[in-house]
């Protein structure tokens, strides 16, 4: 049985995930550090729905992590 593969772009990388894939396979692929915010299409996600956040291919995914500094 072959499995399914998505293709999805994290902070504009295109990434390769098995499918059902969801948000938190991308971010556990792009090994970002916390503190982050996750965007999908350019719709917010909150990290409560990480795991349920279904991806589909050619989803654009956004991981924002804050700047500090003066």
């Amino acid at each position: 049985m072959d499995t399914q593969q998505i293709q999805v772009w994290v902070n504009q990388v295109v990434t390769t995930l098995s499918a059902p894939a969801y948000l938190s396979d991308a971010i556990a692929q792009a090994a970002v550090k916390p503190p982050f915010a996750a965007a999908v299409n350019m719709q917010f996600v909150s990290k409560k729905n990480y795991a349920s956040h279904a991806l589909h291919d050619g989803d654009k995914i956004e991981l924002i992590v804050p700047v500090t500094g003066g």
